[in-house]
């Protein structure tokens, strides 16, 4: 296992910055790349804006749902409390909604070209390296008035990967994510410090999650996301997300990827490697 990430760490295989930043990063004015890049190394997260369009995501929302509706149709009972939103005004609700999505990069066509868009994959090779795969992915719908929130974790309890800093998280805004319809929220820091123990609720056994005590400890910062931005985060960085209170879906696909040779090697949940997706 690596040491943790620093701030002033560097990994050989890392882009120089100054020499591909990013195109949503190369347009206007404002914080330059290795600005961001710099915030990701200190606080554990750091949120590109426009690295999609708007076009782009109003495509994904509606494959989203049409995958949705076909996979309802088909979902069995022993997978029901796995997949569904139960989220105490979902239960009143007269239509099952799902919670989640496995895989859209695998199972979709239009996920697997997100996954593959260039300007998404500048920004994911500069954090962790050139040579990178999708390994997993979801699709997070929220409901309005549902989408119960997701408690305080690490991803990299979850995945244990080899390389625990060969591995980023891109949390792409479908719609707007914002305080009302349950943005995330980032332990700020919290990635340079390793791996805590997690547990998962009996009624709730998809809910790996630092317990509350020790989530407590710390400040939990929120990070609104645009349609079309992406919300890039360490597998070792606390986060969570809130119920979503509001009128508003919010819809999001995160995209896990490992740098090649990287790979989940004692995960706490069982991961597909034959739908993992070499994409440079």
């Amino acid at each position: 296992m690596t040491a943790p990430m620093t701030s002033e760490s560097t990994s050989p295989d890392l882009v120089v910055l100054d020499d591909m930043p990013p195109a949503a990063l190369s347009r206007g004015e404002g914080p330059t790349w290795h600005d961001w890049v710099g915030r990701y190394r200190r606080t554990g997260h750091v949120t590109v804006p426009a690295i999609f369009s708007p076009a782009q995501m109003q495509g994904a929302i509606a494959d989203a749902m049409a995958w949705s509706a076909a996979f309802l149709e088909q979902l069995d009972d022993a997978k029901r409390a796995w997949y569904l939103d139960n989220s105490a005004s979902r239960a009143e609700a007269q239509s099952a909604v799902l919670r989640k999505l496995d895989n859209p990069h695998a199972n979709r066509p239009l996920f697997r070209r997100l996954a593959a868009h260039r300007p998404l994959l500048d920004c994911v090779e500069t954090l962790i390296g050139r040579g990178v795969s999708a390994y997993f992915s979801q699709i997070f719908m929220k409901p309005p008035h549902g989408g119960g929130p997701k408690p305080v974790h690490q991803d990299n309890y979850y995945f244990g990967p080899a390389d625990p800093d060969g591995m980023v998280t891109a949390w792409i805004a479908l719609e707007d994510a914002d305080l009302e319809n349950g943005c995330l929220h980032y332990a700020e820091g919290s990635h340079l410090h390793g791996i805590v123990p997690h547990e998962a609720p009996p009624e709730r056994p998809y809910d790996l999650l630092i317990p509350p005590a020790r989530a407590a400890t710390r400040e939990m910062v929120p990070a609104p996301v645009p349609a079309g931005g992406v919300s890039f985060h360490h597998g070792g960085t606390w986060h969570q997300s809130a119920d979503n209170r509001s009128d508003r879906w919010r819809r999001a696909c995160a995209i896990h990827y490992v740098r090649n040779g990287n790979r989940f090697a004692h995960p706490a949940l069982p991961y597909d490697e034959s739908l993992v997706l070499r994409l440079t």
